[in-house]
């Protein structure tokens, strides 16, 4: 059977990369861009590092900001009457998950006007052409958006969360620079990074994993565990360059064979309570390891060995889970996350709609032990 991968056709990676910005800019005949980014990083002027680049390089760009944690249709369509309106030609866009998934939607529509109700962008897409260029420069070691074929839009009126599958969506160039992520505050880069041991433990464990996405992601797992404490913690410079590195490491890989339970569930938290992404993931984690456990122990066993924890070789399945769980849950405590499902507002009576749309995600036909509906109101339950 064969197997297909897909990776973005240029990154840029270091502190100080968006320096390169310019050049690359020009060198692609680049005339008129659309910023995009949202208003937190306006407000602590995080932006000005990429604007005064473009400013002293005299590259003509029109700022879009209004872009929610969690994005919706509305903003993308917002985006996209801009991005229009300015007749621009790419877009340059800083941020994290939320404004790279809201320039995707941008690019798409720019290209595939048919597609302007943006519902229809749902799922696996056929669209029919690439969209208009992006260079993304993320500021979060989280969501890796920047190299993945995903973007994930709120349908605030369904109250769901479209996960759109699109190789036509992804940038033409990302610049991960790491500086641009040293000022996260200590929630959002724990959170971020907690995301991105999400995306590599799901994509090590999916039904469709294979020997490319497996190298990518036991990579990005042993940067994480290293890594992740002291990028939170001590905000120290090469820590957060490697876990800009994990994080991109595991986008190449999950973008390729997908995610599970965690995200079918994470989604709903954020599409009904407006609960962040990172956030949703890292509470629900544990809980979700516990259950896939049962199918991939020895996969766990191969996690724990990378890791530093020789042990599991000898250990029988169930103590290989409980320790796996427990290294996850310890990883969270240490970088200050230790909410549960009740603190997103979640109420027992919200628990089987929540089950219903989960059992409608994407995400879902990819985890390795096949999940009802009642293991679904089970699993929300044991995480509050």
């Amino acid at each position: 059977m064969s197997e297909k991968f897909v990776l973005n056709e240029t990154s840029i990676f270091g502190r100080g990369a968006r320096e390169e910005l310019p050049t690359e800019i020009n060198s692609r005949g680049f005339k008129k861009i659309l910023l995009v980014t949202d208003k937190g990083l306006v407000e602590c002027k995080l932006i000005d590092k990429v604007t005064k680049i473009l400013d002293n390089a005299k590259i003509d760009y029109t700022l879009y900001s209004e872009i929610k944690p969690n994005p919706t249709i509305q903003n993308v369509l917002d985006g996209y009457e801009i991005c229009k309106e300015i007749n621009a030609d790419s877009i340059v866009v800083v941020g994290g998950g939320s404004a790279i998934d809201t320039a995707k939607g941008i690019s798409i529509l720019m290209t595939n006007p048919d597609r302007v109700d943006v519902i229809s962008l749902n799922g696996l897409s056929n669209t029919a052409n690439k969209g208009l260029p992006i260079i993304a420069l993320p500021t979060t070691h989280g969501t890796a958006a920047e190299v993945t074929i995903n973007y994930v839009i709120t349908d605030e009126e369904r109250k769901i969360k479209m996960v759109c599958v699109d190789p036509h969506d992804i940038p033409v160039l990302s610049i991960v620079d790491s500086e641009l992520m040293e000022s996260l505050p200590k929630m959002t880069a724990a959170s971020t990074g907690l995301d991105a041991l999400t995306h590599a433990v799901e994509g090590y464990i999916t039904k469709a994993h294979n020997t490319m996405s497996d190298m990518f992601h036991l990579r990005a797992i042993e940067l994480i565990f290293e890594n992740l404490p002291k990028a939170v913690n001590e905000k120290d410079p090469k820590a957060i360059e490697n876990m800009a590195l994990a994080q991109y490491i595991a986008g190449m890989g999950f973008s390729n064979v997908g995610l599970g339970i965690v995200h079918s569930m994470a989604h709903q938290l954020g599409a009904v309570y407006d609960t962040p992404h990172g956030i949703a993931n890292a509470i629900l984690l544990p809980t979700i390891m516990r259950f896939n456990g049962v199918v991939c122990a020895d996969r766990f066993r191969e996690i724990l060995c990378h890791i530093g924890r020789e042990d599991a070789r000898y250990l029988n399945d169930q103590d290989v889970i409980n320790t796996f769980v427990w290294k996850i849950q310890e990883l969270s405590k240490e970088c200050g996350v230790t909410i549960t499902v009740k603190d997103t507002g979640c109420k027992e009576e919200d628990l089987e709609m929540l089950a219903n749309k989960a059992m409608e995600d994407p995400c879902k036909p990819g985890n390795p032990r096949e999940v009802t509906k009642e293991d679904f109101i089970r699993l929300y339950k044991e995480a509050m």
